[in-house]
């Protein structure tokens, strides 16, 4: 049961970023686009070094190479269909610009993927306490910048601050739900090494696909260079701690 609490308190500190989106009631839009910039750049790090070298590798250490492989493409694939299909992730550009204007249907999409969250730091914790730390990590690296421009495009779409601040906690604590259905699953099904490969799919799909684009559109190149530095930071950083987690 100690590992159903770290599960529970993981995840409900991951829906706690929900109210990073209050950081506009702060910053300046000029601002918060630096600073959510640097997000992205530091996230898009975190994912891929959190994806290939700590969630991948564990995999391939319980179940076979070609296995592996092929859930790691199932979990890239899914999210790839899920993003084209159902609009489960949601852009950085600015909120005029964005190609997602319903409010819920962005909480909607953003509460099952937040359970999906929740399944993937499940499997984590189950394996070892230290994977589910660097898998929530990875998770929170990614959810601020998301729950900051979510939070922009709910206000656009006519929502209210403090409705916004609280649909998006109450979607983002649906990881809690995952959490907790994901440890009492382990109990009938071994699924924590497919859940594993298929959250590192998940990982370097959203790096790939939805921030490393983003890091691209920086024209200057100075603020390109610190970009890229923020990126490789968010790579050492998950060297980092399987260093220091003696692994």
């Amino acid at each position: 049961m100690i590992t159903l609490l770290w599960i529970i308190i993981a995840n409900f500190i991951n829906g706690l970023v929900a109210f990073a989106g209050a950081i506009l009631f702060i910053f300046k839009d000029k601002k918060l686009k630096k600073i959510t910039a640097a997000l992205i750049a530091f996230s898009a790090g975190t994912l891929i070094g959190g994806g290939l070298l700590h969630l991948l590798p564990e995999s391939l250490e319980k179940i076979d190479k070609s296995t592996a492989f092929l859930v790691f493409i199932l979990g890239f694939s899914v999210f790839f269909l899920v993003e084209k299909y159902l609009h489960w992730h949601h852009c950085h550009q600015e909120e005029e610009k964005c190609p997602h204007p319903f409010t819920y249907l962005i909480l909607w999409g953003d509460g099952i993927h937040n359970f999906i969250d929740g399944l993937a730091i499940a499997a984590s914790f189950l394996v070892d306490v230290r994977f589910g730390i660097i898998t929530t990590l990875a998770i929170i690296s990614h959810e601020i910048p998301q729950e900051v421009t979510d939070f922009a495009v709910l206000i656009h779409g006519g929502m209210e601050r403090k409705k916004a601040l609280l649909y998006n906690f109450i979607a983002q604590l649906t990881a809690v739900l995952g959490g907790i259905f994901g440890f009492f699953l382990a109990e009938i099904f071994n699924y924590k090494p497919y859940m594993l490969a298929i959250a590192a799919g998940g990982f370097v799909y959203i790096a790939a696909s939805d921030l490393i684009p983003e890091i691209k559109k920086e024209g200057h190149l100075g603020k390109s260079i610190i970009t890229y530095l923020l990126f490789l930071g968010g790579i050492v950083f998950m060297i980092l701690i399987k260093f220091l987690m003696g692994e």
